[in-house]
């Protein structure tokens, strides 16, 4: 009986129906900034990296929170994030290459 209960507490506890909530309001929050950004002519020259930083985090939530990667061991996560750095560096200098980032031309 107690390896069982060794085992329960050494695993993490999931989130509450609280924290949810905030991510789902933390999400909406971003997701209006993303569509606000797209209506101010200041940010055009950097629209493009803080749009791309903006869906990495809304990204990264998901990830962590409704996929439960935050709650998994490290390695489990490991494998889904070392794919996902290699891809997102890949389509970064594809756009560089490109030339996606420039707003004014060549």
């Amino acid at each position: 009986m107690s390896a069982h209960a060794s085992t329960a507490t050494a695993s993490p506890q999931h989130a509450s129906v609280r924290t949810y909530i905030r991510i789902a309001l933390v999400l909406t929050l971003i997701t209006a900034l993303e569509v606000g950004v797209i209506y101010i002519r200041l940010l055009t020259p950097i629209v493009v990296p803080l749009l791309l930083a903006m869906a990495a985090a809304k990204f990264a939530l998901v990830a962590m929170y409704f996929m439960h990667l935050r709650y998994d061991p490290r390695p489990v996560s490991a494998v889904f994030v070392g794919p996902l750095l290699l891809a997102t560096g890949l389509a970064v200098a594809v756009m560089t290459l490109t030339g996606a980032f420039l707003v004014f031309g060549r």
